[in-house]
C-alpha cells in the first residue's frame, strides 16, 4: 500500500464518523474523502449510524432498571449492573445497526422496484450529507461546465439527464458529480442559493419502466428527502437547509421541468 493510501487510516474514518478528530485533521480526512466516493459514502454511513444509535438509545441510560431485572440489581453495585445492562442494550443496538447496513448494501444491486423506494432516499440522503457540507470540493464539474457535464454523466448512465433550471426559485447550479453504485453510476448534481443553503438532485437509473411518480417523503437524520419514480429514473431531492414546505414545492418544480 502506498504512502497516499496510508494518508488515512480506517482509525481515522471512525474519529472523523465520531467527531473525535482535531479541526486542523477533520480537514485533512474530509480533503481525503471528497477524492474517494465510496470511501465518504461508507464514512457518512457511520456517523448517521452512531446519531441513529445516540438518538434512540441515550435516553436509556437515564431511564430506571426494569422491575424484571432488579434482581440483578440486588446482588452487585447498582451502577455496575445499570452498565452492564446499557451496554449490552447499546450493543445489541449497533450490530443490529451494522447487520441493516449491510443488508442495504446487498439490496443496492436490485432492481428499483416499489418496495425499493426507501433505499433510494437514504442513498440519496446520505450523498447530500457527504457533499454538501463541502467547501473546496463540493463537485466534480462546476456549473461553468454544465454542458460537459450532463453530457457526461447521460454517457455514464446510459441514458439522457438533465439539470433542472432553478434560478426563479433562487437556486443555481453548483455543479454535479458521479457516484458509485452496484450495478450502475448515479448523478448528483447541486444547487445553492445566495445565502449559501443547498440542495442535491440524485438521479438513479437501472430501473423496469414504470411511473410511480407521487412523492414520498423521508427523513435521515438532519436531511430532508422527497422522492419518486419515473419509469426508468429514480429521483431524490434532498436538503438539510430547507423545511419540508420548500422542499416539497421545489420538488414540484423539478419534476414539472423534467416531465414539460
Amino acid at each position: 500500500m502506498s504512502e497516499e493510501q496510508n494518508l488515512v487510516s480506517e482509525a481515522d474514518i471512525q474519529a472523523w464518523a465520531d467527531g473525535r478528530l482535531a479541526e486542523g485533521r477533520r480537514a485533512e480526512v474530509e480533503d481525503w474523502l471528497a477524492a474517494r466516493p465510496e470511501e465518504a459514502e461508507r464514512a457518512a454511513a457511520y456517523r448517521a449510524l452512531n446519531e441513529q444509535l445516540r438518538a434512540q438509545y441515550d435516553p436509556v441510560l437515564v431511564e430506571p432498571v426494569p422491575e424484571r431485572l432488579e434482581g440483578a440489581v440486588l446482588r452487585r453495585p447498582r451502577w455496575r449492573a445499570a452498565a452492564a445492562i446499557a451496554g449490552w442494550l447499546v450493543l445489541g443496538a449497533a450490530l443490529g445497526g451494522i447487520t441493516g447496513w449491510q443488508l442495504h448494501a446487498q439490496r443496492a444491486a436490485a432492481p428499483l422496484a416499489q418496495a425499493d423506494t426507501p433505499l433510494l432516499a437514504h442513498r440519496a440522503a446520505l450523498a447530500h450529507a457527504t457533499y454538501a457540507p463541502e467547501v473546496r470540493h463540493p463537485v466534480e464539474v462546476g456549473a461553468d461546465q454544465e454542458q460537459h457535464l450532463v453530457a457526461w454523466l447521460s454517457k455514464r448512465l446510459g441514458a439522457e439527464v438533465r439539470a433542472p433550471r432553478l434560478e426563479a426559485e433562487g437556486m443555481t447550479l453548483v455543479g454535479g458529480r458521479l457516484l458509485p453504485r452496484d450495478p450502475g453510476p448515479v448523478a448528483q448534481f447541486m444547487y445553492q442559493s445566495a445565502p449559501g443553503r443547498r440542495v442535491t438532485l440524485y438521479v438513479r437509473t437501472e430501473a423496469p419502466d414504470q411511473r410511480e411518480t407521487a412523492f414520498r417523503f423521508s427523513r435521515e437524520g438532519n436531511v430532508q428527502v422527497f422522492y419518486w419514480i419515473d419509469r426508468k429514473f429514480g429521483y431524490a431531492l434532498s436538503s438539510a437547509d430547507l423545511d419540508r414546505d420548500e422542499l416539497l414545492r421545489l420538488a414540484n418544480v423539478v419534476y414539472r421541468q423534467l416531465n414539460p
